[in-house]
């Protein structure tokens, strides 16, 4: 089969690596990068190029993106569900810490659900709170008479 440039270009870069790695001397260099051009057939390319090792490619298997904290994700639902039904407030929190200090320690995802389930579990439980201060005031006074 006939060569083209690219495959001519080809060749020249094996020759060019092989004599910059120490591989060929001046002179067997020089005598094959002309015979390179010159060349006609992928068979006249193959005999210039047989006994100089081709570099092997390189395979690198895909990376895969670092997985998210279970914790965290349980501590932004505890901390959505908080919102509606209160008590949830408190695994929020305690979840969240817990995903923070894994996270820090394994370099996991989820560091921002587990804030967001630490912000809503502190409101939800502050509010549960004060919600309960005034009931019982208000069953005090109601109960001092006043």
């Amino acid at each position: 089969m006939l060569a083209g440039d690219a495959d001519r270009d080809r060749a020249a870069n094996v020759l060019k690596d092989a004599f910059v790695e120490g591989r060929l001397t001046q002179s067997e260099y020089e005598d094959r990068i002309g015979r390179v051009f010159q060349a006609r057939t992928y068979r006249e390319l193959d005999v210039l190029t047989a006994d100089v090792p081709r570099p092997v490619p390189s395979v690198t298997a895909p990376l895969r993106p670092p997985r998210t904290n279970s914790y965290a994700v349980a501590s932004l639902s505890c901390g959505i569900a908080g919102t509606l039904l209160g008590l949830p407030a408190i695994p929020a929190v305690i979840l969240g810490h817990l995903a923070r200090r894994q996270i820090r320690r394994t370099g996991e995802q989820g560091d921002g659900m587990a804030v967001a389930g630490l912000v809503l579990g502190y409101i939800v439980s502050a509010a549960l709170a004060v919600s309960l201060a005034v009931i019982v005031l208000a069953i005090v006074m109601v109960a001092s008479g006043g």
